[in-house]
């Protein structure tokens, strides 16, 4: 195929770079995509099987018995919830609905969901990354200028797990009313404060969720919003502009029965919290900088900083967590919550590495 036919854009994008997703039968202990290491609700596969029945009707393309059970959960309407597959397809289409054609740049961290940069390149959406601070936090006065054409923070931050509190939050709403403000909340199940309550309060409010970390349904790809009509409704139309069907059977009738399970997703996520609490000690204990983190991974350099060479060492004996060779955090890692037992096995590669 000659070059010519290949699209300017499509030459210069640089695509987002998932974790590795081992192949075969192996035995790793996988500790580097933030899956949850626990099953979904036992409710989920009795929900997808009778779903199955009716595979040869295409999905309703609203999803609105999944909506309605969102809304419900989340004390809104149903046409304050949209659907995705997946918290990435529903931010993907944030841009072309929210901040293409702004005159003014959009922001985000600097050290964050590498995702966002991507989707910028993909719809021409001029940025501005704004540094976290020197600890890593997100540099909330820089973000309180009132001069963006938009706003992207995940809480808590990704990979570095630090969160922003509630006012926090709503500073950042309260002196940028002239654009949207999306708050990706992917593991806010995990400790931080959603920004959910603030919706009937900021109409430029968006709150984007995905059902993979907290719900165990990574493989189903399923995602949605929370904001006022106009926002879901713009989304909507962006999204009815693609693909009018995202969400399969399966994925909407799985979403739902875990969405409605609501008790044991929490005594899970709750599980996740106490690994994470005794597995920071651990490796502070061993002399790693460890990040306050209220995500299901924690970010943390082993002490003489080679934070790559510690990820190649891990690798060889299975283990496997995620490096990012990047100015000021490639002497950290990303280390995922697994199980208690997963967790012991990383700590004693550790020791038998003498870290």
């Amino acid at each position: 195929m000659q070059q010519t036919v290949i699209s300017p854009l499509a030459k210069r994008l640089s695509p987002y770079v998932p974790g590795e997703q081992p192949k075969g039968r192996q035995k790793i202990i996988k500790l580097n995509t933030n899956e949850n290491p626990y099953p979904p609700s036992p409710r989920v596969a009795p929900a997808v099987a009778q779903a199955m029945e009716h595979l040869r009707l295409y999905p309703d393309p609203t999803s609105h018995a999944l909506r309605q059970a969102i809304a419900k959960a989340e004390g809104l309407s149903v046409e304050e919830v949209f659907v995705g597959n997946g918290s990435d397809e529903v931010l993907g289409l944030c841009f072309p609905a929210f901040f293409a054609g702004q005159a003014q740049p959009v922001q985000f961290a600097d050290i964050t969901y590498s995702f966002y940069e991507v989707y910028a390149q993909l719809f021409g959406v001029a940025v501005q990354k704004i540094p976290l601070t020197a600890d890593f936090c997100i540099d909330l006065p820089a973000f309180c200028q009132g001069a963006a054409g938009g706003i992207l923070i995940p809480n808590p931050n990704a990979p570095t797990g630090i969160a922003l509190t509630l006012s926090e939050i709503e500073q950042i709403l309260h002196t940028n009313p002239q654009c949207l403000v999306l708050i990706d909340e992917a593991y806010v199940a995990f400790g931080a404060q959603s920004a959910a309550s603030l919706i009937g309060r900021y109409e430029n409010l968006l709150v984007v969720r995905t059902l993979s970390k907290s719900h165990a349904l990574a493989g189903l790809r399923v995602g949605y919003a929370l904001g006022n009509r106009q926002l879901i409704h713009a989304l909507t139309s962006v999204k009815d502009s693609f693909n009018s069907y995202p969400v399969d059977q399966l994925a909407q009738a799985g979403a739902q029965a875990a969405i409605e399970d609501a008790a044991y997703t929490q005594a899970r996520c709750e599980e996740i919290q106490a690994t994470r609490t005794w597995f920071c000690q651990e490796l502070r204990d061993r002399g790693f900088t460890v990040l306050p983190s209220q995500a299901n991974f924690v970010f943390a350099s082993p002490p003489d900083g080679d934070g790559k060479g510690f990820f190649a060492k891990l690798r060889a004996r299975q283990v496997l967590v995620r490096h990012f060779d990047k100015p000021r955090i490639s002497g950290y890692l990303r280390i995922t919550i697994g199980t208690r037992e997963e967790m012991q096995a990383l700590l004693d590669a550790l020791d038998e590495e003498g870290q």
